[in-house]
């Protein structure tokens, strides 16, 4: 059967309210984080639509409040699994030749390339990123493998181990080095090195502009399989 890392991405529990215009956690313990930029972010509801007929009812929508052209602006939300969690998980992540899938529905009232990006904590600080392009306010399920990389090291412990990032934008202050691959795990050896590579679309100076996931899943192995749907008490 399957072995899921992370399976709570059905943006359901809202514990800390289904609001905020800051920087914190809101939704199925993901994190938002920006600068230079103005961001409100809120569960919505589904009704109709692809998602919809998938199973979800919720998702998160990142919606830009407070347009700008400062090249360190960014925009994201992640979720940190602890390193134990992937330790254990059954990816032998050392090895190229075992994989994890992630898979997930986004869509963005801005049309272009988007990034989601896989970060290591321990030991050094690697970067695996999943790009994937989007039609204006069209829902798009994206499904990805992603295969180990002898480089990696999860600690047996309650540490940071693992970002799932979702970013709708990051400036060219943090982009396009020469050093970022988008087709295997790189290093990041100093803090001057890019994340991702630059985006083609400038969604933090897009007024009004809107981010949505739901459904976010990581598992164990090179296929995705359909969302695994618990109840809110089971979350």
């Amino acid at each position: 059967g399957r072995r899921n890392i992370v399976i709570n991405g059905a943006m359901q529990v809202a514990q800390r309210g289904t609001s905020t215009t800051g920087t914190s956690y809101l939704l199925d313990r993901y994190s938002i984080a920006f600068d230079h930029v103005g961001i409100t972010t809120t569960q919505q509801s589904l009704t109709s639509g692809d998602p919809y007929n998938d199973g979800f009812r919720n998702f998160i929508r990142l919606e830009n409040t407070s347009t700008t052209t400062n090249t360190a602006a960014y925009a994201q939300f992640k979720q940190i699994i602890e390193a134990q969690n992937i330790a254990k998980s059954g990816w032998q992540y050392t090895s190229s030749s075992s994989d994890i899938s992630i898979s997930f529905w986004v869509r963005s009232s801005l049309a272009g390339t988007y990034y989601v990006g896989l970060r290591s904590h321990d030991t050094a600080e690697y970067i695996r990123n999943i790009g994937f392009t989007l039609l204006a306010d069209t829902w798009t399920k994206v499904s990805s493998s992603v295969s180990g990389n002898s480089n990696l090291v999860f600690n047996d412990d309650i540490g940071a181990g693992l970002d799932v990032l979702f970013v709708p934008y990051y400036g060219t202050g943090y982009t396009g080095g020469g050093e970022v691959s988008t087709t295997d795990w790189y290093s990041r050896s100093s803090q001057t090195d890019a994340y991702f590579p630059n985006y083609a679309q400038n969604w933090a100076n897009t007024a009004s502009a809107t981010f949505d996931v739901t459904g976010v899943q990581l598992e164990v192995g090179s296929q995705a399989t359909p969302f695994e749907h618990r109840s809110f008490g089971e979350e």
